[in-house]
């Protein structure tokens, strides 16, 4: 997309050859001026006149794209180029203006077609197959884009930036060894500034396919670079890949700070504003919540219950959605849930911050962190005069531009304060909210799930970036240990399913003890979930969402505590729902534990029983007691600031 948006820029304002009337020719140059000082709103007058002046024109078409770009009006923008490629299909840099001007309006396959459309005769370099790649790509069509990746390359084999593109559109067809393999090329190629992000996702798409050699070469790797990395750098990285790869807090919060910084650049933080919000009642507090997830995501399957159950008498709640709409049951809920849900999908950073500070939101909350899609950077606008950060992402954000963290004593022991850039706020039993609606349909035979009759049955459905060397290693031993049993997982992608087999059968294990589960709708997937016997957790990311969905599916999660926020989320949740033995010390403890309860039916009966009426009972699961904590800690963030006091750490109480 950048080279088009050079070659298009570098031409918008050239001359044209062709006789034109003076009239026109004279709004043009009155247009060229405007635009060299910079004043677009006279640039775009003048071309404008240029333009009805000559209206087969081409240039002055393109001329009043460009101006109409530069204010920002993309689809007035991509109207006009659209129109100059028209009258000249030939012509290659109205087609990049084109292109551009729609991929900026986030329409992509509008671009995608407009590209498609360039007469045969014209001549397509790199740069014209870049482009259309990268349009297909963000349209959504990942195997059509990594064709015209794939012509790129034919006439630029050189350029890292097609070798890394190409990876994430082979990522996202499951063909996570090839995806690894291009980041490897591009990585050698040099990818500048971005070396440390592309380490971090070619650490983290060699252990979804768990290709675990590979993996711990680039985790060697993406360790020295993190390390080599000065302590107040602003360049891109891959937090995600570091919280659930690495066990090592200091790291994670090194990482997160560089992109926080790296977001912070372009924006334009808003004058701070004190909320006049009083707990008097004179006003309701207004809250939002800003999200690409308000659809059927593991986010809302865990608070949408919660949204519901906020107090509107005191309480009034923006849910800010910048993702998409996919129509299901859970976007139709999560919008029934709220007071006001406000659309900004393909909106920048900037607008939507613009849009948050008109609403006057007193507290901000971020649910992705950075997960994919995510907008940290609408954060340093400082929409808001209290900001927080809850649910999606399982560390620091790394933000200084972010007041909050919302974790657990468990989650995010205050002694834990250096790991965070943000305040540690703490829920008085658990930070993860939980659905008490959640479906949990009558459980399908063991035969019917591909399941032995007579066996134990070990769940380890966490994705498989999750299960490295270590894990399988302690998994394995286990069933040496324990003839009886078979391990059930997750058939995520083909590649992990053969991997794991293969290192299974290294290991000494048949690797028709390895089970495998296809993807299912989460009705169904809970509803064979019940058949297991007991969940092995992973580290140093544990499983969160899945974990909650195994102690409601009445099914004991083992798993045990580590240093990071990640790896110490399944150990919250068997805490919160009455379980504390569950989270083991060590992974001799963990194995241990396993053993245990492998060994004996009755203890296992003991606890399913335990786990079925927790249902009802446990904490874990009311969801009117975790919001009314939820509001009392937003409540006390607000306190702090119209005391005119900083952001302090917030102890559960």
């Amino acid at each position: 997309m950048q080279h088009a948006a050079r070659d298009a820029k570098s031409a918008t304002f050239a001359a044209t050859a062709k006789p034109v009337p003076g009239a026109a020719r004279a709004a043009w140059q009155a247009g060229q001026a405007h635009a060299r000082r910079g004043d677009w709103v006279q640039a775009v007058r003048s071309f404008e006149a240029a333009a009805r002046q000559a209206p087969q024109d081409a240039v002055y078409a393109m001329n009043l794209a460009r101006a109409l770009l530069a204010q920002g009006r993309f689809d007035e923008a991509a109207a006009e180029a659209v129109r100059a490629f028209n009258l000249e299909r030939h012509n290659t840099v109205a087609c990049a203006l084109a292109a551009r001007c729609l991929m900026d309006g986030k329409r992509f396959r509008d671009a995608a077609r407009c590209l498609q459309h360039l007469s045969p005769e014209a001549p397509r370099g790199h740069d014209y197959h870049f482009t259309l790649a990268r349009a297909l790509q963000l349209g959504g069509q990942p195997r059509e884009a990594a064709n015209a990746y794939m012509n790129a390359l034919a006439l630029k084999l050189t350029d890292a930036n097609t070798h890394y593109q190409l990876g994430l559109c082979l990522n996202d067809l499951s063909m996570k060894e090839e995806a690894a393999q291009c980041f490897q090329t591009a990585l050698s190629m040099g990818v500048g500034s971005n070396e440390l992000g592309v380490r971090a996702l070619l650490s983290y798409f060699e252990r979804e396919a768990c290709n675990w050699a590979g993996a711990e070469q680039g985790l060697a790797a993406l360790r020295h670079a993190l390390d080599a990395l000065p302590a107040d750098a602003a360049v891109a990285t891959a937090p995600f890949a570091h919280v659930t790869l690495l066990d090592d807090p200091a790291a994670q919060l090194k990482a997160a700070r560089s992109l926080a910084r790296n977001l912070a650049a372009n924006a334009r933080p808003y004058p701070p504003r004190t909320s006049d919000w009083r707990p008097d009642g004179t006003r309701r507090l207004r809250v939002g919540y800003l999200s690409a997830d308000f659809h059927q995501h593991a986010t809302c399957i865990l608070m949408a219950e919660m949204l519901e159950q906020h107090d509107r008498a005191r309480f009034e709640v923006t849910l800010y959605s910048h993702g998409k709409n996919d129509g299901s049951d859970m976007r139709r809920r999560i919008e029934r849930a709220c007071e006001h849900f406000v659309d900004l999908r393909g909106s920048s950073d900037g607008d939507i911050a613009a849009r948050i500070r008109a609403d006057g939101c007193d507290l901000l909350i971020d649910l992705k962190g950075y997960t994919r899609g995510h907008k940290v950077g609408v954060f340093a606008w400082k929409p808001a005069p209290v900001t927080a950060t809850f649910l999606g992402f399982p560390g620091s954000t790394g933000a200084d531009y972010i007041d909050y963290f919302i974790g657990d004593p468990v989650v995010t022991p205050l002694d834990h304060a250096a790991f965070y850039s943000e305040h540690i706020a703490q829920m008085p039993v658990c930070y993860q909210p939980n659905d008490r609606q959640r479906a949990l349909p009558q459980p399908p035979t063991r035969a019917a799930a591909g399941l032995p009759e007579d066996c134990v049955v070990l769940a380890g459905f966490n994705q498989p970036y999750k299960i490295w060397a270590q894990v399988f290693d302690v998994w394995c031993v286990l069933l040496d240990a324990l003839p009886q049993a078979v391990l059930w997982l997750l058939e995520w992608n083909a590649q992990s399913r053969a991997n794991l087999e293969r290192e299974a059968a290294a290991r000494g294990i048949d690797p028709a003890r390895l089970v495998w589960a296809p993807r299912l709708k989460p009705a169904d997937h809970m509803a064979r979930m019940q058949l297991a016997d007991v969940f092995l957790d992973t580290w140093p990311c544990n499983a969160h969402t899945t974990a909650s969905d195994a102690l409601w599916a009445g099914v004991p999660v083992v798993t045990f505590t580590g240093q990071t926020f990640a790896s110490r989320v399944a150990a919250s949740l068997v805490h919160a729902v009455g379980l504390p033995e569950l989270a083991c010390r060590d992974i001799e403890h963990y194995a241990r534990t396993v053993v245990e309860l492998a060994h004996d039916p009755e203890r296992r009966a003991a606890l399913r029983a335990h786990l079925i009426q927790a249902r009802t009972e446990s904490p874990l699961f009311d969801s009117l007691r975790f919001t009314r904590d939820f509001e009392s800690l937003l409540l006390r963030m607000m306190q702090q600031h119209i005391d005119g006091a900083p952001p302090a750490a917030l102890a559960a109480h």
